[in-house]
């Protein structure tokens, strides 16, 4: 019927078709990146198929995973961009809010298919459940945060990354560097550096007080500068030779062509008096600096140095208080930049440069080393996430306990709640009990441990009043996750139940997928 009327190349999916289609998409993304969970999870080798690129990645980051799979389900996408969401919120729980959606999908599933109940009843049902998990999360969480449970937030985190071996080190250099934000009263986590140097091995990586550049300073210029006045710039400092490419020039001799270059050099003496007029005594520009005007800015004792790329230049900026500046013509108008003392440093083979005392006072840099890129890279998402995790808590200071002990909690509050409501609405309260129970079943069955026998033991633990106990995936048994120091940021468990919700209603609700051809352009007359 609806091809009488829609256009060539549009085809739609009706009723239990598009549903089954939605619910099997989102499911198959929450399968491929559960066995990532918890701090015994797996990591995914992630291999390009581009034959000019065949670079890999080893991660067991959720968002990073998700972001690298190319998908064609549009349910799926759903639970893509949900996990970004996570990370640009919060900075971990990604794989959590993936798996908690698919499972919540599972569930809806069976109630769907067997007991033929409304998808807009199992929605109803979920939104009572979520009023009543996000009620007992606020019952379980505390109302300060001290330094010692950011470490124990921190440790949580990183205990599922590859740093997991040396989480104590890496947990302690991330609240040292959040913490030096906090004095300043902004939590800009522009204002820490991440610096990848490969060699040695990741015990060695460190928090370096101040800024580094890994860019070298110009030819015969100081090596070293006290007090420094940095002008940041973004301008072409390559007009040193005449450009004749993809242009004529007709001249009688080649006097006129020197001519022309002198004047091309005149141009940029004139250039760089103007940002020497500046008063600075450093010169940082984003683009390349030729031979002729790094001579002049030696002459005159400027530090000039060459391509700092654009995050390079915009935390610079960031953490020195200086404007980004084209024309130098108003430097009544320009704010440069400040920090005590500007000198080229050795990091083990790598030469680096250190701002120290900037002007934002929280500038440092976690500087990692290690074997390989690939760990590099891994370890860098790792502390990325440490950091977001401690930044979100900082600004919203509640934390709860971790190890599958909230999500007990919230499932047994959900069930007494289940059984107080009249209707079908109890069921699908009841899927979504038996959906957050999913989450500890995972951990450990990721771990290699009997799932069933565990979350039971967890349960009865939590009925006999025990509410702080959690599972201990190092002997492969319950504990006291208050006692083993096991605490998760508030916010995040929040964003994870949140989004999972919301995401998988708005799954459950569709009833048709409609693809559409693009439209073509009308052929030229």
């Amino acid at each position: 019927m609806e091809s009488a009327y829609m256009g060539m190349g549009t085809e739609m999916d009706k009723g239990e078709n598009a549903r089954l289609s939605s619910l099997i998409g989102a499911m198959a993304i929450a399968d491929l990146v559960k066995t990532t969970l918890g701090p015994k999870g797996m990591d995914k080798i992630l291999q390009h198929v581009d034959p000019n690129d065949q670079s890999i990645s080893i991660t067991n980051d959720g968002a990073t995973i998700l972001s690298k799979v190319p998908l064609d389900n549009a349910a799926a996408k759903v639970l893509v961009d949900m996990s970004k969401v996570q990370d640009n919120e919060v900075g971990d729980g990604t794989t959590s809010v993936a798996v908690l959606c698919g499972e919540l999908l599972r569930e809806a599933e069976r109630l769907l298919l067997q007991q033929r109940i409304h998808p807009q009843t199992i929605c109803a049902g979920w939104r009572l459940s979520a009023k009543v998990a996000k009620e007992a999360l606020e019952k379980c969480a505390t109302h300060d945060v001290t330094r010692d449970d950011l470490v124990k937030i921190a440790q949580t985190t990183l205990s599922s990354k590859l740093v997991s071996a040396d989480k104590v080190h890496f947990a302690e250099l991330c609240v040292k560097a959040v913490e030096r934000l906090k004095s300043t009263g902004n939590i800009n986590l522009d204002h820490i550096q991440i610096l990848k140097l490969p060699g040695g091995s990741l015990r060695n990586s460190y928090l370096e007080d101040g800024f580094l550049l890994e860019k070298s300073i110009g030819v015969g210029q100081p090596k070293r500068l006290e007090k420094c006045k940095i002008l940041l710039g973004n301008t072409s400092m390559d007009t040193d030779k005449i450009k004749i490419y993809g242009s004529r020039v007709q001249v009688d001799s080649l006097n006129k062509v020197a001519e022309i270059e002198q004047a091309e050099k005149a141009k940029m003496q004139r250039k760089v008096e103007k940002i020497i007029n500046h008063g600075c005594n450093v010169f940082i520009n984003r683009q390349l600096i030729y031979n002729y005007p790094e001579s002049l800015f030696a002459k005159a004792g400027v530090m000039a140095i060459e391509h700092a790329d654009f995050d390079g230049i915009e935390r610079l900026s960031a953490v020195t208080g200086g404007d980004v500046v084209s024309t130098f013509d108003n430097p009544d108008k320009v704010i440069l930049g400040e920090c005590d003392v500007l000198e080229q440093v050795m990091i083990g083979e790598t030469k680096v440069l250190r701002f120290g005392g900037c002007k934002s006072g929280a500038a440092c840099t976690i500087v990692l080393r290690g074997s390989s890129t690939h760990i590099l890279e891994e370890a860098e998402r790792s502390i990325h996430d440490a950091l977001c995790i401690l930044a979100a808590t900082i600004k919203h200071p509640r934390r709860i306990y971790g190890g599958g002990c909230t999500e007990v909690a919230m499932a047994n509050a959900i069930d007494t709640a289940a059984k107080e409501t009249p209707g079908k609405q109890a069921l699908a309260m009841a899927s979504f009990s038996r959906a957050l129970l999913q989450l500890p079943t995972i951990v450990a069955d990721n771990g290699g441990y009997d799932a069933a026998e565990l979350v039971t033991q967890l349960r009865a633990a939590h009925a006999a009043g025990n509410s702080s106990f959690g599972l201990n995936m190092t002997n492969g048994t319950i504990a006291s996750m208050e006692e083993m120091g096991v605490m998760e940021s508030y916010k995040s468990k929040l964003q994870v139940v949140s989004s999972a919700a919301e995401a998988a209603e708005m799954i459950l609700r569709v009833d048709d997928i409609i693809k559409c051809a693009p439209r073509r352009r009308e052929e030229m007359m």
